[in-house]
């Protein structure tokens, strides 16, 4: 069961577990997703942006063709705001900061990420300590993306030498999950013109 935290003739508002893919993949056994399991209840809902599989949070999700696209074009013009919480392997030492290195697909080894300066496409991360653990030497942090890359977040806070906790993709100890939750979320109602926020508290 997909927890909604909200719901309307336009739009849901969806809480993504961790481990649950945001779309079906391309195999037989992958097509368990947060949409499908929204469509069985309602038959219009379409994705709209998604979350790595590993990644918990706020999820939305148009109800008709037409809202999608209304609602794609504000994250595309960079109008949706959107925060995540992860917490990172080792301390920080600034409190703040940016991380601003294009990225591009790692084919032989995808769905990994990479730096690339020459072919990758831009991408931008600013983050934000939220408290430092000096006993599990661990830091909380609010992470922006500027941009939407795929795996933006996890391979920017690994190039800076602190991987998100459990992320074993870029090289981070296992842990039982990756410590990465997309806890706001705002954006523009496209059919009423209110402005809609929404906040999950990471549940790490």
């Amino acid at each position: 069961m997909i927890h909604l935290h909200y719901i309307d003739d336009a739009l849901l508002v969806a809480e993504k577990p961790a481990g649950l893919l945001s779309v079906p993949g391309r195999s037989a056994e992958n097509q368990d997703c947060v949409v499908a399991r929204l469509q069985a209840l309602y038959l219009d809902a379409l994705t709209v942006h998604r979350l790595d599989q590993v990644t918990s949070g706020l999820l939305l999700h148009a109800r008709g063709k037409a809202i999608q696209a209304a609602l794609s074009m504000q994250f595309e013009q960079r109008q949706v705001s959107k925060r995540y919480e992860a917490v990172v392997q080792g301390l920080l030492d600034a409190d703040a900061g940016e991380v601003d290195l294009p990225l591009i697909v790692d084919w032989p080894n995808r769905p990994k990420q990479m730096v690339d300066y020459q072919r990758g496409k831009p991408a931008l991360t600013r983050w934000q300590v939220l408290a430092r653990d000096a006993q599990a030497q661990r830091t909380r942090v609010a992470l922006e993306p500027v941009t939407g890359r795929s795996h933006q977040l996890r391979l920017h806070m690994a190039s800076l030498g602190h991987p998100i906790v459990g992320d074993v993709l870029y090289d981070a100890a296992p842990a039982q999950r990756v410590h990465l939750h997309a806890c706001a979320l705002a954006f523009t109602h496209p059919v009423t013109g209110a402005a809609l926020a929404f906040e999950s508290a990471a549940p790490f």
